[in-house]
């Protein structure tokens, strides 16, 4: 298992919503070729910010409910959530750079 934690429908509000640290979700699908491209990138996530930031990945095939309630239509599709709600949200594949830069915006407050 990597360093991102994978979240079901079980403990996604407990990690995600009722969290005290921002959360980055990674909504993927293992037929996804750039979800492919984006998961080391996810993974240097998780290492990079460990303590400040949880780094976490739902396949919205494993967990349609979830994917459904966030109206995720395209995938990878990445979330920030800060307070228990979206406090941003990235379609499709980014550069590393550009999660950093949100993370760090997000952290800084």
């Amino acid at each position: 298992m990597g360093n991102a934690q994978v979240l079901n429908a079980g403990n996604f509000d407990q990690e995600v919503l009722q969290s005290t640290v921002p959360v980055l979700v990674d909504f993927t699908a293992t037929w996804c070729g750039p979800c492919q491209r984006l998961a080391p990138i996810i993974e240097e996530l998780a290492v990079d910010y460990k303590g400040k930031v949880k780094i976490c990945k739902v396949d919205i095939d494993e967990v349609q409910d979830i994917a459904g309630r966030y109206g995720i239509m395209s995938v990878p599709t990445v979330m920030i959530f800060k307070g228990g709600a979206v406090a941003d949200t990235m379609v499709g594949l980014g550069s590393k750079g550009s999660y950093k830069a949100k993370l760090d915006q997000l952290t800084a407050k």
